[in-house]
């Protein structure tokens, strides 16, 4: 992988992928896993489809500076706003980090990473929220359930099954575990400042202050 594909900046190494009715750009080497796995879903009763697949660093941008200057909610633990007026930079930056990943960082720029949910189990006019009670309580438990148990066949896993103090838990992302780990072995801070260097966000200076402490706790940090 380029620096370019790494963070978010090139998709070359992507091919448009037909998964139900809408196309996504899927790493080439994902395609026919992710295919078999949602025909699995399928015939285990569940209509299975991709809230979000891959998202170039523009647009990953866009969301982090949404809610760096506080035009978007910045939510707690419990899918709570917070006062961002009361939080310090610091502060601030750790908990858009619990939610959202920082530009260049972000395992959505690989194409092999996606949020998931099954159509079939969302009650008629009920918007799909992304919140974790939704699978592992609400109306998304049952594919949750059979997806956990049924992902690693088909060489996908969950990198934020738990919360282990750096990304908030998230039952709806599954990565591909073979190619995710090929990205993330590749990605460094190094790389990471470089990318920021070229093309800042909002909280940048506070950002490069901590950019080790943000790759160790929120990037590399992650559920095997």
């Amino acid at each position: 992988m380029t620096p370019e594909q790494l963070t978010g900046q090139s998709d070359s190494h992507l091919k448009p992928t037909l998964i139900g009715t809408k196309t996504f750009m899927v790493h080439s080497e994902v395609r026919e896993d992710l295919k078999h796995l949602i025909e699995a879903a399928q015939l285990a009763g569940f209509k299975m489809e991709i809230v979000s697949g891959f998202r170039d660093y523009e647009r990953q941008t866009l969301i982090w500076n949404r809610k760096f200057s506080g035009e978007v909610p910045i939510l707690d633990l419990e899918s709570q706003p917070l006062d961002a007026s009361t939080l310090s930079e610091h502060q601030k930056l750790s908990a858009i980090l619990r939610w959202s990943a920082l530009p260049g960082a972000s395992r959505h720029h690989w194409g092999c990473d996606f949020d998931v949910f099954a159509r079939n189990q969302l009650p008629e006019g009920t918007q799909l929220q992304l919140e974790p009670w939704e699978y592992l309580t609400g109306h998304q438990q049952a594919f949750y359930q059979w997806l956990a148990t049924h992902a690693d066949q088909f060489g996908f896993f969950f990198p934020y099954s738990q919360d282990l103090g750096g990304v908030a838990v998230e039952p709806w992302h599954i990565s591909h575990r073979k190619v995710s780990q090929s990205c993330l072995s590749q990605l460094s801070p190094t790389l990471l400042g470089k990318q920021l260097q070229s093309k800042p966000i909002l909280g940048y200076k506070v950002i490069m202050e901590r950019l080790d402490d943000i790759y160790t706790r929120f990037v590399a940090n992650i559920s095997q």
